[in-house]
């Protein structure tokens, strides 16, 4: 596990759009996802759009995505999903993980638009002060710090790589 953020990547300059839905479940811990992600978001991509939807919980994050990327006639630059899981008594934690990690990445495989997963899931409140308040693992601005990393390494893409057309057409 990676004990430091990643370091900031260079300053986006083009007008773009990014998206966050983030679970309101665990409120307190949720919530300062939001804050630390809009606020480096800010500092990294100033001339960014960032449109915040909230769900009931984690496991309603990939269809809501999914409801964003189907509809946008211009899909977001990146779609950034936030949330935390408490680990309980039962299996039940691990079994919305899994199941949100597995449907963010396939979302993101289908659009071809980054998803950053911060759905965090953690032992206690402890870990989720650590990830989600604290600023040495800070996951808000690491998501961020992410988001601007794929902003720019698609844009270059885009600049540098022509589309290919299918060649069975």
């Amino acid at each position: 596990m990676s004990t430091a953020l990643p370091p900031k990547p260079r300053i986006i300059g083009p007008r773009v759009r990014v998206c966050i839905v983030a679970s309101k479940y665990n409120e307190q811990f949720a919530d300062a996802l939001v804050d630390n992600t809009v606020e480096e978001l800010g500092e990294l991509m100033p001339q960014t759009r960032v449109d915040i939807i909230r769900v009931p919980g984690a496991f309603e994050i990939p269809v809501t995505i999914a409801n964003v990327l189907d509809r946008s006639e211009h899909l977001p630059a990146c779609v950034i999903a936030l949330g935390v899981i408490v680990k309980g008594a039962t299996a039940h934690a691990d079994l919305v993980a899994r199941s949100v990690t597995e449907s963010l990445m396939g979302l993101a495989l289908q659009h071809k638009v980054p998803v950053v997963h911060e759905v965090l899931l953690v032992e206690d409140e402890k870990q989720a002060y650590a990830r989600c308040i604290g600023s040495n693992l800070n996951r808000g601005r690491e998501a961020a710090r992410i988001a601007a990393s794929m902003v720019d390494i698609f844009g270059e893409i885009d600049r540098s790589m022509p589309r290919v057309i299918s060649r069975n057409a």
